[in-house]
């Protein structure tokens, strides 16, 4: 009897319960779906003119070739494709985009003005001239050019003298010929002995500046054990040549010193005597393995896959373009092919608190006791810090979830050239509430905002280092700009003394970790609650 109390009772209980819950289920307009909160705030809404991304985008495949036709139409058949130019051509170093001024861009912006000129900055190099020289024109407007206009002495107070022009890979493969065919043959005994060098087993890294005074065009070069699959950064041989290259004709070219274990000789020439006649103390460095220190080979089993992110309910941002949304933050990415990231007109809560926030240099000063690396003062804008951005790899670079943004750079080559996953677009979890608090005190509640961040980033691989750099836009109104330094170090041979251990830390048997300084510029132009009056 008292278990049939029981079963009426379980069943009148459940019975309660489904009501309930039907109750709460259709009293939302008699809908059976349970209620949902919404995925973006309706006072939240972000603020869009697609069309004014195109004030700051990159420019486009076709922008660049359009450039490149009107400006050899206008300079005449002496022009030569920048990958094949010798050092007395003239040729087109390069093309990107010419920003606008910030007053006319407001303008358009903020008051409905008519949109500035999209224009394209180009810098050539004049070698085939009486007074060889490098010029940075203008050219406009877009995307049929009809104008251009100097603009060197505007922007550097004077015509720029041609020994400070970049290296083209044209002129680095010849500096590495003429040690191969011209100086190489002066020592052969004393590089094979000592270096096992067959032609093919050494590699080059240059200092810069290339020389203390102005005028000098002369690079102090460094050897390297070259061995595929592997870091050459992490194998220096002790050998340096400080290379004049300064003539336009390579036949001028010259060796005027070379540095061997803390000694200086006049040439290769006076190494292979001394050494034939015993009278040269050496250091016989074995080739470095393939899977050894130096290779990006995992020597252990790489084990269980690391934690993923993923939306549940899909993206909380869109990228159109250059323009990135999101329900809180709205801006335009460029990605200028020598200072590398920038976004403009960054807006929170459609309101902008930044016209410009970009990376404009990075440096890295060396020391150690060997020329090429205490004359090392890097200044990786130079070499470009955007062209140099390539390749990001998901779940690796950026996580799985990342919208990946090709772009296109048009530097030190005639052709435009793409670059796949230049840049990636993704929200991250930071792994902390924005805020929370858990009362006990009288009334128990708890209140608390998951944290996480919307981020752009890029990644520069300029020689031996990897920067990784971040524009990170937090829910809470913070902007936030970061850089990460992976890769490989760069390091200079050790030759055994105490002396040298001043300089670095020692890596390997026969290599030191020099010591050196990193400092990265930023441009901030902060916008809050009006424009800022120095612009």
């Amino acid at each position: 009897m008292n278990l049939k109390v029981v079963l009426v009772f379980l069943a009148l209980s459940l019975i309660t319960i489904f009501a309930l819950a039907y109750v709460l289920l259709t009293s939302r307009g008699g809908s059976s779906m349970p209620p949902r909160c919404p995925s973006v705030s309706p006072h939240a809404q972000p603020w869009t003119h697609p069309d004014h991304s195109q004030l700051f985008a990159d420019l486009s495949r076709e922008e660049l070739m359009a450039v490149m036709s009107f400006l050899t139409q206008k300079l005449g058949p002496d022009l030569v494709d920048a990958a094949q130019a010798r050092p007395s051509d003239n040729c087109i170093f390069s093309v990107e985009l010419q920003l606008p001024p910030k007053a006319a861009a407001l303008a358009h912006l903020d008051r409905g003005s008519p949109p500035p000129a999209r224009e394209a900055l180009a810098i050539v190099f004049f070698g085939k001239q009486p007074q060889p020289n490098v010029t940075e024109l203008v050219v406009g407007p877009l995307p049929q050019p009809s104008y251009m206009r100097d603009v060197t002495v505007e922007r550097h107070g004077g015509p720029l003298p041609y020994h400070r022009r970049p290296v083209l890979a044209t002129e680095s493969a010849q500096m590495w010929m003429h040690l191969k065919e011209v100086e190489f043959p002066k020592a052969p005994v004393f590089l094979a002995s000592v270096f096992n060098y067959n032609g093919s087993t050494l590699a080059a890294l240059h200092a810069t500046p290339r020389g203390l005074r102005s005028g000098d065009r002369a690079t102090w070069i460094a050897l390297y054990h070259n061995i595929s699959g592997v870091g050459i950064f992490l194998h220096p041989v002790g050998l340096e040549l400080l290379l004049d290259h300064r003539a336009l004709d390579p036949g001028y070219w010259a060796v005027q010193q070379v540095f061997y274990l803390g000694h200086y000789y006049a040439d290769l020439g006076q190494l292979e005597w001394e050494f034939k006649a015993g009278r040269l103390d050496v250091v016989r460095v074995p080739l470095p393995l393939p899977d050894g220190a130096s290779s990006l080979r995992s020597r252990v089993s790489p084990g269980p896959l690391p934690p993923l992110e993923f939306s549940p309910q899909g993206s909380r941002y869109s990228v159109q373009g250059h323009l990135v949304e999101s329900f809180l933050w709205t801006f335009t990415f460029g990605h200028g092919a020598f200072s590398g990231m920038r976004i403009f007109d960054v807006r929170f809560k459609g309101e902008r608190v930044a016209y410009e926030v970009s990376v404009q240099e990075c440096v890295s000063i060396y020391g150690a006791d060997s020329p090429k690396t205490m004359m090392t003062r890097y200044l990786d804008s130079s070499y470009g810090l955007g062209r140099h951005s390539r390749g990001l790899v998901r779940g690796v670079d950026c996580p799985y979830q990342s919208t990946m943004v090709d772009t296109h750079v048009l530097v030190g080559q005639g052709a435009v050239q793409l670059l796949p996953g230049a840049v990636c677009v993704f929200e991250e979890a930071q792994g902390l509430p924005l805020r929370r608090h858990h009362n006990q005190l009288q009334s128990h509640f708890y209140g608390g905002l998951a944290g996480s961040a919307l981020v752009v980033r890029s990644v520069s691989s300029v020689g031996n280092y990897d920067y990784i750099w971040d524009f990170v836009l937090h829910p809470n109104g913070a902007l936030e700009g970061r850089v990460h330094a992976t890769g490989y170090i760069n390091t200079a041979f050790l030759s055994g003394g105490e002396e040298s251990l001043l300089f670095g830390n020692r890596v390997g048997e026969r290599v030191l970790g020099a010591v050196h300084t990193h400092a990265f510029h930023f441009k901030l132009d902060l916008d809050v609650a009006g424009e800022c009056p120095g612009g």
